[in-house]
């Protein structure tokens, strides 16, 4: 459209010509068109009511999506996080955490629903809100607008990434500790070769290119995870009664919270799912009180406080980062547990791929010629299979792995990118920071919060990987 075409733009109204927002939301994308007359006409836009959505999420649906981000592999991580920091930092931390994680979402969530409204579509992913704020913010911030979105889809990238090497780690250890147990002859194996002969099935199943193909992945990682799961708590109970208590240590060395804090972030933060999962409801019952939102968080944030402390009660300072990794290898249930939780991560590893692969092969495929699209889907899926495979078996250390994705990655995606987001929200015309301002001072102690795990987070991390 030529600039003598182009309508007036009004700052009270967001207008934008040939705009279009492009979500993807199960294996569909929508693409919604704005600006029209119709929507202009509007007193007040609801985004909800513009929603076209063929498999529209209820509130329980959201809520099982919601926990089944939240609920992962980052679980088995917390009494180790626990121990790290001692039972009164570990428990109040963890609940802080929580907390602050939830808000956090809901500034995002807020911010998106909001420049929907003024912008006038239906929904909006990630990076298309971090662009869409900046774009129709304060004029000196403007030019920011398609920086801020890349940064957020290269955030999302190698969050998902490093994440998956999480994922690889996890599975590898399981079946390490089965196979020494069972053939002590190869027990002098590195890690690194189960991660060789792990990469030709991953890499197989990682073909799957449709979310609906892989459903009965999911249900295989679901019913294991489970299962694996309570037979780990099984063994966390029922050997604590013999446990002095006076033996755990109420507070630990200062210098390890930062330790503690990132692997508490790593295993809480999914805000990366937050806004897809918001976008599949066509009812505003995602934030709010109650909320889909902070009747999952509650429920998160109480079930990891008693996991944590109980984890570290009953194997005390020397739990491993996977605690499912205390349990006897002499028992049957103990080893169907870690055959479970490897045959989970397993298949939960296609579904956190699929979010960065899709990510990728948008940015790539406008590029190839679409005659060698499905050779070039085969050979990129290959290539990435091989480059998280390659950050898993350079850095096999599972809590100095999960210290550095946590501190790097959910500390800029999770808290720093959606305060300013928040930031550049109300410096607006209709922005309200509130009295004296006080939601930007809050808005900068998040910053303040997120830096400190950034940096004293990777510091200590890399420092235990290098001392190990």
């Amino acid at each position: 459209m030529t600039d003598s075409n182009k309508k007036e733009k009004f700052p009270s109204t967001f207008t934008v010509d040939n705009f279009s927002s492009t979500t993807k939301l199960a294996d569909h994308e929508y693409k919604i068109p704005v600006g029209s007359v119709d929507t202009l006409a509007e007193k007040e836009y609801s985004p909800y009511e513009h929603r076209n959505v063929e498999h529209p999420n209820t509130f329980s649906g959201a809520l099982m999506h919601l926990l089944k981000s939240s609920l992962g592999t980052g679980i088995l991580a917390i009494p180790s996080a626990v121990a790290a920091a001692g039972i009164v930092i570990g428990v109040i931390g963890t609940v802080l955490t929580g907390i602050l994680c939830t808000h956090t979402i809901h500034l995002l969530i807020f911010a998106s629903q909001e420049i929907c409204k003024k912008a006038k579509v239906p929904m909006l992913g990630f990076a298309e809100t971090a662009h869409a704020v900046f774009k129709y913010g304060p004029k000196p911030v403007q030019p920011l607008a398609n920086f801020a979105r890349i940064f957020v889809d290269v955030a999302l990238l190698l969050t998902y990434y490093a994440g998956n090497a999480v994922y690889i780690v996890f599975i590898c250890g399981s079946v390490q500790d089965l196979v020494n147990y069972h053939y002590a002859s190869v027990s002098h194996w590195p890690i690194q070769y189960y991660m060789l002969m792990l990469l030709v099935p991953l890499t197989l199943c990682c073909q799957v290119r449709q979310l609906k193909h892989l459903v009965p992945f999911s249900i295989i990682a679901n019913v294991t995870m489970v299962t694996a799961f309570l037979i780990t708590l099984y063994y966390m109970f029922s050997g604590i009664s013999s446990i002095k208590i006076e033996e755990r240590k109420l507070f630990k060395d200062v210098s390890l919270i930062p330790l503690f804090f990132s692997t508490v972030l790593f295993a809480m933060e999914g805000i990366g799912t937050m806004l897809p999962i918001e976008n599949s409801m066509i009812k505003p019952q995602f934030i709010g009180c109650p909320g889909v939102l902070n009747v999952a968080m509650s429920f998160v944030v109480t079930l990891y406080t008693i996991i944590g402390l109980f984890g570290y009660i009953r194997f005390g300072d020397s739990v491993k980062a996977n605690v499912i990794e205390e349990l006897p290898n002499s028992d049957i249930a103990a080893q169907v547990a870690k055959l479970c939780i490897a045959i989970a991560v397993f298949f939960t590893f296609m579904l956190q791929f699929y979010v960065p692969c899709d990510i990728t092969w948008r940015k790539l495929a406008r590029k190839i010629p679409e005659k060698h699209h499905n050779v070039s889907q085969i050979v990129m899926r290959t290539i990435l299979v091989c480059f998280v495979t390659g950050i898993a078996a350079a850095v096999p250390k599972l809590d100095a792995i999960i210290g550095l994705v946590g501190s790097v990655f959910f500390s800029t995606l999770g808290l720093f990118i959606p305060v300013v987001i928040d930031i550049i929200l109300n410096l607006g015309e209709n922005g309200d920071f509130g009295f004296m301002k006080w939601r930007l001072w809050k808005n900068i102690f998040v910053i303040v919060i997120s830096w400190f795990a950034l940096f004293s987070g990777s510091y200590y991390a890399i420092k235990g990987l290098l001392n190990d």
